[in-house]
This record gives structure tokens, C-alpha cells and sequence, in this order.
């Protein structure tokens, strides 16, 4: 054997060994005690995969959140019945106060329906249960949040395609490092995590950008990810009709799904 390829074989096995080491190393944990270990591991991993400088520096200014990993654990509404979700999410409010933003907001959810066939309804049961139409998005660093999340052992998976969602967002300038939203890395008026920023994220105020804490751009994506999940334009969304299933593509819990039909179509009038 030539001793370049003899060298070439060793630094490749040398390469594979470092690459596998690493992704070792990157390993989730229940406590946050191996979280700057972690970081830095998960960052080498980041940069074979393509993010940026900009993005990896914002990754090693991350803090582990026990803020999150709490409001992880304490999820306990969605396992009331409907009646009493609808009570506690003060449903009769959400119905009143959104019959009024869509009249106020016509025009806007005109063209969202034209573009997307989505109606107004349950665009405005979305954001009222979600952020109270907009008043309370969060104050947890979102970056910080999915970080903790990825590396946490009770969903590192879904959670790290999170991350590497967010990291692009950083590099493409759609998410700031200093983003703040709700605690599992939400953001906007109606709470996208990064993946679904990524891939239904939409410009419904016509100025080229995407941004989740304009109305319009959140409102139009939340619109988008529901066509991107089935909906059907002119069809029904109550349970075991056509665009029911749009509406569970939004959230796993069957009252937060049910609650949602009930509440847009109360809006809609329909």
C-alpha cells in the first residue's frame, strides 16, 4: 500500500473517530450540571452541520433554564375535562373579544382567508388561547429555552430539531439571539416553536421579513401551518369534519383541539 493512502486511511479513521466522539459526547441529562459540557459538544456537532458563527456564539451564551424544565413538568390543564379547559382558558372572553378584532381587522383576515382558505375564526381562537390576542407572549430567552430542552432526556430528539431550527433562524437573521418568548421556546402572537417558524413562517404585512410579534406575519403563518396540515379551503372544522384534522396538527391535547373548533366557530358565526 502507497503511504499517501496509508495516511489518507488514518486521517479519515482519525476524523470519524473525533466526529463519533463528539456526537457522544453531546448526551441529554435530567439535572443541569453537564449543560456547558454539553453546549460545547452540541456546538462542534452544530458546526460540522453547517451553523454559522454568529448562531454557535449565540448557542455558548445560552443558560440551562430550570424555569422551563419546571413549566415542562407541570402541564396539567389539558388533562381536565372540556368543560372546565374552556372555563379556565375563559373561553366566553376569547369568543367576545375576538368577534370584535374581526371586525376591526377585516381587511387583514380577508386577505389571509383569500390567500390560505382559512377562515377568521379559528385564527382568533388560536391567538386568544395562546397569547390573549398578543398580550402575553413570554419573557424566556427562546434560545436558552430549547437549548435547555435539547439537552433534557424527556424529549432530546424533537427538542434538538428545535434547536438546530432556531440556529438557522439566528444565522438567517429571522430569530435575535435575545428572542423572548414562552417557555419551551414558543414565540409571537400565537407561540411558534423554530421548526414551524422555519417551515410555515409567512409575510402577512408585505414587508419582506417574517416576524412572529407582528399580528399579521403570525396570523398568516398560523394560517399557513393549518393549510400545510390538510386544511381545505370551504370546508368544515368541528370534529370528524375535513379540516378538524388541520386544527389537531396545532396541538396534541384533544380539548385544546376541541376547544378550538368550538371557539372559532363561535367567532365565525357559522
Amino acid at each position: 500500500m502507497r503511504l499517501g493512502k496509508w495516511v489518507a486511511i488514518v486521517a479519515g479513521a482519525a476524523a470519524l473517530a473525533v466526529s463519533a466522539s463528539v456526537a457522544q459526547a453531546a448526551r441529554c441529562s435530567s439535572t443541569g450540571s453537564n449543560f456547558e459540557n454539553w453546549k460545547r459538544s452540541f456546538s462542534a456537532e452544530a458546526k460540522q452541520k453547517g451553523i454559522k458563527p454568529k448562531a454557535l456564539a449565540a448557542l455558548m451564551n445560552t443558560s440551562y433554564s430550570t424555569a422551563t424544565i419546571r413549566a415542562d413538568r407541570g402541564q396539567h390543564s389539558f388533562k381536565l375535562s372540556l368543560s372546565a379547559f374552556m372555563a379556565k382558558r375563559g373561553a366566553p372572553a376569547i369568543v367576545s373579544r375576538g368577534r370584535a378584532l374581526k371586525k376591526s381587522n377585516a381587511a387583514l383576515f380577508a386577505s389571509i382567508e383569500k390567500r390560505y382558505g382559512v377562515p377568521p375564526g379559528p385564527l382568533l381562537a388560536i391567538w386568544g388561547m395562546e397569547t390573549g390576542f398578543g398580550n402575553v407572549t413570554g419573557n424566556q430567552n427562546t434560545l436558552s429555552a430549547v437549548a435547555t430542552l435539547a439537552y433534557d432526556c424527556r424529549r432530546t430528539e424533537y427538542f434538538t430539531e428545535q434547536l438546530y431550527a432556531a440556529l438557522a433562524l439566528i444565522d438567517r437573521g429571522t430569530l435575535s439571539a435575545s428572542a423572548r418568548g414562552a417557555m419551551h421556546g414558543e414565540v409571537g402572537h400565537t407561540q411558534f416553536l423554530p421548526k414551524n417558524v422555519r417551515l410555515f413562517g409567512a409575510d402577512g404585512d408585505g414587508d419582506g421579513r417574517i416576524n412572529l410579534n407582528s399580528k399579521a406575519d403570525a396570523l398568516a403563518s398560523t394560517a399557513n401551518f393549518l393549510k400545510g396540515h390538510g386544511w381545505v379551503r370551504g370546508q368544515g372544522y368541528q370534529p370528524g369534519q375535513t379540516n378538524f384534522g388541520a386544527i389537531q396538527g396545532w396541538n396534541a391535547a384533544t380539548v385544546y383541539q376541541k376547544a378550538i373548533a368550538i371557539m372559532g366557530k363561535q367567532i365565525d358565526g357559522r
